[in-house]
C-alpha cells in the first residue's frame, strides 16, 4: 500500500514530470546529429529536476532536503539555457519554445517558494 505521504503528491513534483515528458517529445525532432550533444544535455538536465525533487524527499532532515532542490532549481535553469539555444538554433519552433519555457518559469516559482517554506 502506497504511504499518504509522498513526494509523488507535490504538485512541483507531477508538474516537473509533465515537463520531462514534453521535452522528450520536443527533442525527437532535433537533427540526428545532435541526438549526443545538445538532445542529451536537455533530457538530462529535464530528468534531474522531478528526480532531485524526490531523491531529496528521500533524505533525512531539512539541510540535504534542500539541497536537493536547489539542485533541481539549477538543472531547471540549466534547462532554460538549453531550451533558449535550441530555440536560437532552429530546432524549437517558436510556440513550443515558449511553451517549454512558460512551464519552465511556472515550476521555477513553485521550486522557489517551496525552498523558501522548507528554510523558514
Amino acid at each position: 500500500m502506497e504511504n499518504s505521504k509522498t513526494f509523488r503528491k507535490l504538485l512541483v513534483w507531477q508538474k516537473s514530470m509533465v515537463l520531462v515528458t514534453d521535452i522528450y517529445k520536443e527533442v525527437k525532432i532535433f537533427p540526428q546529429d545532435e541526438q549526443y550533444a545538445l538532445t542529451s544535455q536537455i533530457k538530462r538536465s529535464a530528468t534531474s529536476i522531478p528526480s532531485n525533487i524526490a531523491e531529496g524527499y528521500g533524505r533525512d532532515g531539512k539541510k540535504d532536503y534542500l539541497r536537493f532542490l536547489n539542485i533541481a532549481l539549477s538543472s531547471l535553469f540549466e534547462l532554460q539555457t538549453q531550451i533558449e539555444i535550441a530555440y536560437n538554433l532552429q530546432f524549437l519552433k517558436e510556440d513550443n519554445f515558449n511553451k517549454l519555457y512558460e512551464s519552465t518559469r511556472e515550476i521555477e516559482r513553485m521550486l522557489t517558494s517551496f525552498i523558501k517554506k522548507i528554510k523558514a
